[in-house]
């Protein structure tokens, strides 16, 4: 889903030193490999057995703290086990139906760096036609097929790019 457009994910270089770097609240998704470290959405775990990344139900607890001055930046977090230091987070159970099923992007990861992008997710869309704030988004249909076709023991990845850099790279790389 076409969103504002890539920009330069932190842990994975840039283009050139005029390349823009992904940033907090820029409304544009990272560029760059990815590593997807797990799954969640709204079903309980015992019915989620098809999916085999690690699942984490996403109750109306569950919390993406987006603020850069929490230390729980970048995470998530239940908000029953962990002080409140944050003043802005992404809430994991919306009445959307955008979080029903996920993916959980590894930008700024390991170790987080504030203001480098947080919460950043494959997930289902509002619509063909809608972007997003920075994440990767798709029809509930494409979002199901993706998570009984992911495998941890594959060590999957999201490669995601501005479109000239995909086509100097496709060859190299051997994209489709």
């Amino acid at each position: 889903m076409a969103g504002k457009g890539h920009r330069w994910g932190s842990e994975n270089g840039k283009a050139n030193d005029r390349a823009p770097v992904k940033r907090e609240g820029d409304g544009r998704a990272p560029a760059g490999i990815f590593s997807l470290s797990g799954a969640f959405g709204y079903a309980p775990v015992e019915e989620c057995r098809w999916i085999k990344m690690p699942y984490q139900e996403a109750t109306p607890s569950l919390r993406c703290i987006d603020d850069v001055t929490s230390r729980y930046y970048n995470r998530l977090v239940h908000i029953d086990n962990v002080e409140d230091d944050w003043s802005s987070c992404e809430e994991m159970h919306r009445p959307d139906q955008q979080y029903r099923l996920g993916v959980i992007v590894d930008h700024n990861a390991v170790p987080p760096i504030p203001g480098r992008g947080s919460c950043i997710f494959i997930h289902i869309w509002q619509g063909p036609d809608r972007g997003t704030a920075g994440c990767t988004a798709m029809s509930p249909e494409n979002m199901e097929m993706i998570l009984r076709w992911l495998d941890p023991a594959a060590f999957p990845v999201l490669i995601q790019l501005p479109e000239t850099t995909y086509r100097r790279l496709r060859s190299t790389w051997k994209l489709p």
